[in-house]
């Protein structure tokens, strides 16, 4: 998604949005590993503290101020190079908007609804690119599996539900309690 899909380059600007979530903490490290500063969004500070120990370089509870106002401010306002918004519908307008001239927006899920609102002047005046990504190729699988089993990315688990708690494991999801992946576990 970062290295095929939004070419990020060392130097870049990535902000991932929702820190806590399974996505964000890989996407989170990938892009240190290519040599990116990383911005993360959260409501809570105990994730945002989680995910700068992970390596995140700037961290914005969007409580304490809209998050698109304190990356604009942030960046001097320029915007960042990439985003990574999984949330969709509730984030994707200031998503464009936090962007900088040249600037890319990877969307790989939609979780508060897939209507995404676009004002197609920053599209063109910007020369933005919006971009989708869902699974990885083989080989690109086998390369993050490489990083995994030399220890440069760990896979990041929440918690684990045995699969006769699967409501629960979903009800917890819900909450937005978690922090990494939530397994379900076959006995």
């Amino acid at each position: 998604m970062l290295v095929t899909r939004a070419a990020i380059r060392p130097g870049e600007d990535v902000l991932i949005l929702g820190a806590g979530s399974g996505l964000s903490t890989a996407a989170l490290q990938i892009a240190k590993l290519a040599g990116c500063t990383v911005f993360v969004t959260s409501s809570s500070d105990e994730k945002l503290q989680k995910a700068k120990a992970l390596g995140a370089d700037v961290l914005v509870n969007y409580k304490s101020m809209p998050w698109s106002k304190a990356v604009w401010e942030l960046t001097g306002r320029r915007g960042v190079d990439v985003i990574v918004d999984h949330v969709g519908q509730a984030t994707f307008k200031d998503s464009v908007r936090s962007l900088r001239k040249g600037g890319r927006v990877i969307v790989p899920g939609a979780t508060t609804g897939p209507m995404l609102e676009l004002d197609a002047r920053y599209l063109f005046w910007r020369q933005l690119s919006v971009l989708g990504s869902t699974m990885a190729s083989r080989r690109e699988f086998d390369e993050v599996m490489k990083l995994v089993f030399m220890g440069r990315l760990k896979p990041i688990v929440d918690r684990v539900f045995p699969l006769e708690e699967a409501r629960t494991a979903h009800e917890y999801l819900g909450r937005g309690e978690q922090f990494g992946k939530v397994v379900l576990a076959i006995s």
